[in-house]
């Protein structure tokens, strides 16, 4: 089995942080999946690659995670890993509540290791997921192109995807970090 093919993890989430202050604009919900088989040199997370690590994703785990974007000063919530397109399992089901409880009101920021173009032609789960996200940060981290610093990012390769924006016009845009 090859990277592309993983699509569910083993349900499990690394961490939940209620108030992240780093993990996009605003303060934000943000939820580390489990999982994630790229292996990069120098990853912050090396304890959230293990797909079973942490604690099993459940209805009542789901809940918890809405109940703290709830809050009027939320922004949002933020998805990292792990890797979340690897754990569709986990990430699809929970931006979908999301976004059924709380519209368009705030938004979800993803990060990933695949890039964009490939996740806009897989039509299945990870387009779906796509469709339902704000911003997208794609691309490996990369240690020798990391940059202290940098907005959102730790590589210079990687890019800060307007995703929304990206579907209605059919290229990549870029999203302006305010």
């Amino acid at each position: 089995m090859s990277i592309l093919d993983i699509k569910t993890g083993q349900g499990y989430i690394a961490k939940i942080e209620t108030h992240s202050f780093v993990d996009g604009e605003g303060v934000r919900c943000s939820v580390y999946v489990s999982g994630c088989p790229f292996n990069c040199l120098g990853c912050y997370n090396k304890a959230a690659q293990k797909f079973t690590y942490g604690e099993a994703f459940s209805p009542a785990v789901l809940e918890e995670i809405l109940d703290y974007c709830d809050q009027s000063y939320i922004s949002g919530l933020s998805i990292l890993g792990g890797e979340p397109f690897c754990n569709l399992d986990i990430s699809l089901k929970l931006v979908q509540a999301f976004r059924q409880r709380f519209g368009c009101s705030k938004t979800i920021w993803v990060w990933t290791g695949f890039l964009y173009e490939y996740l806009v032609r897989d039509y299945a789960q990870r387009y779906e997921m796509l469709s339902l996200i704000d911003v997208l940060i794609d691309g490996l981290f990369i240690q020798h192109l990391y940059q202290p610093n940098l907005p959102y990012k730790g590589s210079l390769n990687q890019r800060i995807i307007d995703v929304q924006q990206s579907l209605m016009s059919d290229k990549l845009v870029e999203y302006i970090v305010s």
